[in-house]
C-alpha cells in the first residue's frame, strides 16, 4: 500500500536566526538527532546582515510542539513563529521547479 503525504498536516516553521557559520548544522543537527523529517528549507539573509530569515516546511503534527520546544532552545534562533497549512514562500518556489 503506498502511503500518502496528509497536505493539511504540513505546518512551516518561520525562525529568525543570527547569520554565522554552523547555524544551519545546529538546527539541521538537531533535526536529524530528534528523527523529525524537513521536508523543505529556504534561508536567506537580512537587510542587516546580522540576521536570516529562515522557514522549515515540516509535516510531523504529532511532534510539532515537540520541534518547536527544541528549536527555541537553539542559542542563535531568535524568533520563531508557527504556520500551519504551508506558507506563500514554499508556494512562490514550487511555480519555479
Amino acid at each position: 500500500m503506498e502511503k500518502t503525504r496528509q497536505v493539511d498536516a504540513i505546518a512551516v516553521l518561520e525562525l529568525v536566526v543570527n547569520n554565522h557559520p554552523g547555524v544551519m548544522s545546529h538546527i539541521c543537527g538537531l533535526f536529524s538527532r530528534r528523527a523529525y523529517n524537513v521536508e523543505g528549507i529556504i534561508c536567506i539573509p537580512m537587510q542587516d546582515g546580522m540576521t536570516s530569515k529562515m522557514w522549515l516546511q515540516v509535516n510531523e503534527e504529532n511532534k510539532l510542539e515537540q520541534i518547536i520546544k527544541q528549536v527555541k532552545k537553539l542559542p542563535d534562533v531568535l524568533t520563531i513563529e508557527r504556520h500551519d497549512g504551508g506558507h506563500r514562500v514554499f508556494e512562490r518556489v514550487g511555480v519555479l521547479v
